[in-house]
């Protein structure tokens, strides 16, 4: 009997960070002038295995697969998201964003606003979700990924930090106009909003786009496809996939199954 891929790797989705990443991490937010801060997160079926070390959550994918006996919960996913943090993030002097639990867990296109006043910006403020088929086939059409390669061993996004006010407050912002994108299906302001939000990366965390440890040239990579496409971002920090925005095929990419509809196990 031929083997289903999600009974290998497991039915919990992948998620895609778009603009607006770093924003859940309180202290970014709780430097903003102007809050709250926003991103976007996609759920994404787990019709493959994504890489590890490249910015699509599985690290928390991992704990929550762990945590829950190889199944998809079922339940409020408030309440799952709070779950899954303290089950990965107990004793870390580094936890990570929740912006992790929250697109593995929420179904569909979703906007995390931040705000450092609310919970210490350590859990969304208000989260709001566009579970529309259409809204999500568009996406899928316009959204081509490039695997580049995983981030460095021993990398430290961290290690310089230029943590800017005006430039956090554009950061907010750029999630912000990446959800109205997605709403309105707009491929040139989706582009944008991606464009934008690394340049705020670069701005803000340059080791996050420029790490020493890394033989690749992302910035200039970057810089190719954004030049020929409405724009494009990398998944994570020191690299990953990279998201390009076109309506016309680009070399080398694939498509993703964004998830509208939730599956409980």
């Amino acid at each position: 009997m031929r083997a289903d891929t999600a009974e290998v790797i497991g039915p919990i989705p992948y998620r895609m960070a778009f603009a607006g990443g770093w924003i859940d991490q309180p202290f970014m937010s709780r430097l903003n002038p102007q809050p709250p801060g926003s991103m976007v997160t996609v759920a994404v079926e787990p019709t493959f295995r994504w890489m590890d070390r490249c910015g699509m959550a599985t690290s928390t994918r991992a704990v929550a697969l762990r945590h829950w006996g190889g199944r998809m919960p079922s339940g409020d996913p408030a309440a799952l998201v709070r779950e899954l943090y303290d089950a990965e993030n107990a004793g870390k002097t580094e936890p990570s964003g929740s912006q992790d639990m929250v697109g593995l867990l929420y179904p569909g296109v979703c906007r995390l606003d931040y705000d450092a006043t609310v919970e210490g910006g350590v859990f969304p403020a208000r989260i709001e979700c566009c579970r529309d088929h259409e809204t999500a086939r568009w996406l899928e059409r316009v959204i081509k990924v490039l695997a580049v390669a995983p981030r460095p061993v021993n990398y430290q996004p961290l290690a310089v930090q230029n943590l800017d006010p005006a430039w956090i407050a554009r950061l907010g912002r750029s999630g912000r106009a990446c959800w109205d994108a997605i709403l309105a299906r707009d491929p040139a302001a989706l582009g944008e909003s991606m464009n934008e939000c690394m340049r705020c990366w670069e701005a803000l965390l340059p080791h996050v786009v420029r790490p020493p440890s890394s033989t690749l040239d992302l910035a200039g990579l970057l810089r190719c496809y954004q030049e020929r496409s409405f724009g494009a971002m990398y998944s994570g920090c020191g690299g990953g996939y990279l998201y390009v925005v076109s309506e016309e095929p680009v070399a080398g990419s694939f498509g993703v199954q964004v998830r509208t509809g939730e599956t409980h196990g």
